[in-house]
């Protein structure tokens, strides 16, 4: 369908391909990764034509569709939102307007939302219009950049969902570790100015890549040992004049080898302790009795909400909800129009929001503005973290006053985790990553002990951070106390996005019903078994985890006692004062741990009791 040979292009005198090769067949699934500036969006547009190879060719099958979605900005006009969907179709096909109406409910537009002007919409909006319009049109060839980038979670599901059934090709560029993993059957890299194909999804290409590194980097080892070898005899003989024969021989034979590269190691992961914040009181932060409402549109009405010390809370449901209103209500920037925002004892609130506002000093450079932190942090130490989150070499002598809105968002992100909060709250804090960027952070937050409440649409990076989901929608608020996954099994979330998709592809993608041998049931039983073992010990390990927890507070609870009882105790000024202060503090852990048990033992109870039924 799409034959790359080739091709060769450079900038400058900075190559970014030469003799690049790909070829795209129908139905390919391709994820095209590489570290920023190694050449995907420059890849894309000499696709599309937008730009010229200067060697080499792009040959497309005669009468091959290709439809692209931008990563941003795209243009709106004085169409609504169902005609921009609809575009390049037969406004009198009543079957395309059927599909574009299931298409724009899929991504969360509402019926209401059909008949706006799509220019009155926000840009992200605009770019949900537009794919879409691409889903709506079918090409045979879908060439998509960063296509999660303007998803809710809920949208992004359901997206990931439609692609598998889509009947063309797909080539895309994604930061999104699991939206990969779900949708490609292979990875091309853009590597040392090739394209390198792997076959498999995200994880599998890292696996293969691994192993080849480990390959090429023994290879390169045992050559250089031979080479060694070899000089030494060149060194040790060539003037001697019995063996000047043989040390030439050898010197021409390190002359002729085919010298292996040094394999160009990866950026190294950052290893950098960051700053802990304080410790805060137990409750982080409480909210009672919230009533909110933009017009008529009541958010919450009675709403409440509490997070617990080290608590990582990830707010998820579909969009409209009112995660990011209740996100704000949260970090103060939104006053509610009743009720209380309650913050515990030592709180200090960060709030990382999804449009930052510009609150940096505009006339200095990126790294004065990372230095301006009350931690002693070295310039060198600052730099390395600038580095992970793209602010390379020259990067970080830019003005902050010409940085684009993704850079400000990354420089708020780091200037955050040089001087984090106890409490710290972000809104989509992956948007405008790369991937080691995105791993970098997830290295920062592993080690933040300080509670954390988030949204985000990265279900990798939710599933990596995340220890607790609160479901947002039609203003209630439903917790459930475990990660992404036991989520997804309490809600059957992954069945339910599924069904909002039947019906929605082309009608030549009709179910095909899968017979299933007795040694494939057996190894499905089998798979069942050990999934259900896994849950129950991991809720029996809940439970002995709380009950030693409870253990030690309940020891030091008595030694703080027996200390009270003490007579010594008193002749020291401001000692029973300080026992009494822990022994509150004791108390009131005790009363939480008491009522987690509680929970988790009636969990593991109802477990047990559901699979012994």
């Amino acid at each position: 369908m799409l034959t790359i040979s080739g091709v060769s292009k450079s900038y400058g005198g900075r190559t970014l391909f030469e003799d690049a090769t790909l070829q795209v067949n129908r139905g390919d699934r391709i994820g095209l990764v590489g570290p920023n500036g190694a050449g995907k969006s420059t890849l894309f547009s000499l696709i599309l034509g937008e730009e010229s190879a200067d060697e080499g060719t792009m040959t497309f099958q005669r009468g091959v569709s290709v439809g692209f979605l931008p990563q941003e900005s795209a243009p709106a006009g004085e169409e609504t939102v169902l005609q921009l969907a609809t575009a390049a179709s037969d406004d009198h096909d009543h079957h395309v307007e059927a599909k574009a109406k299931q298409i724009l409910a899929g991504l969360s537009f509402r019926q209401k939302d059909f008949d706006r002007p799509a220019k009155e919409m926000s840009g992200g909006w605009v770019m949900r219009a537009h794919l879409a319009r691409l889903l709506v049109q079918e090409p045979d060839l879908l060439m998509l950049d960063e296509p999660t980038n303007h998803l809710d979670l809920e949208a992004l599901l359901w997206f990931q969902e439609y692609l598998k059934g889509y009947p063309g090709a797909i080539l895309m560029i994604s930061h999104d570790r699991e939206f990969l993993n779900q949708l490609v059957g292979s990875i091309v890299e853009i590597r040392l100015t090739k394209l390198i194909r792997y076959r498999g999804n995200y994880n599998e290409y890292l696996e293969q890549r691994e192993a080849q590194e480990e390959q090429l980097l023994a290879a390169y080892n045992n050559q250089q040992k031979e080479i060694a070898h070899l000089m030494a005899f060149v060194t040790r003989f060539r003037a001697k004049a019995s063996k000047a024969a043989q040390a030439q021989s050898k010197l021409k034979q390190v002359e002729r080898m085919e010298r292996i590269d040094a394999p160009e190691a990866d950026d190294a992961k950052i290893k950098f302790r960051f700053p802990q914040p304080p410790r805060s009181g137990l409750k982080a932060i409480t909210l009672k009795n919230i009533h909110h409402a933009y017009g008529s549109n009541v958010v919450y009405s009675g709403m409440d909400f509490e997070a617990q010390r080290g608590e990582r809370i990830v707010l998820v449901g579909p969009n409209g909800a009112g995660k990011s209103t209740l996100l704000k209500i949260l970090a103060g920037a939104l006053q509610p129009q009743q009720g209380e925002r309650i913050l515990g004892h030592n709180v200090r609130c960060g709030y990382l929001a999804q449009y930052r506002q510009d609150t940096m000093d505009v006339s200095r450079t990126v790294l004065e503005e990372a230095l301006d932190t009350p931690s002693r942090i070295t310039e060198q130490t600052v730099r390395t973290i600038l580095g992970s989150f793209l602010f390379r070499g020259d990067d970080v002598f830019k003005r902050v006053s010409v940085l684009s809105g993704g850079e400000k968002s990354r420089l708020s992100l780091v200037k955050m985790l040089l001087d984090p909060p106890n409490l710290l709250l972000m809104d989509e804090p992956t948007t405008h990553l790369d991937m080691p960027s995105i791993e970098a952070l997830l290295y920062a937050l592993e080690q933040y002990e300080g509670t954390l409440i988030f949204i985000s649409h990265d279900v990798y990076f939710i599933r990596e951070i995340g220890n607790k989901v609160v479901h947002v929608n039609a203003g209630r608020l439903t917790d459930y106390a475990g990660d992404y996954q036991y989520y997804l099994d309490k809600t059957a979330a992954t069945s339910a996005r599924a069904a909002l998709t039947a019906g929605a592809r082309s009608e030549n993608k009709a179910p095909v019903e899968k017979k299933i041998d007795r040694k494939e049931q057996k190894r499905l039983e089998a798979e069942e078994r050990q999934a259900k073992s896994k849950e129950r010990k991991k809720r029996q390990d809940e439970v002995t985890r709380l009950e030693k927890a409870i253990a030690a507070l309940e020891a030091r609870q008595a030694e703080l006692t027996l200390s009270l009882e003490s007579p010594e105790t008193y002749s020291k000024p401001g000692a029973a004062m300080g026992i009494n202060r822990e022994l509150a503090g004791v108390s009131d852990e005790l009363e939480t741990m008491t009522a987690q048990w509680e929970k988790a033992a009636a969990t593991l109870a109802e477990f047990e009791n559901t699979q012994a039924g």
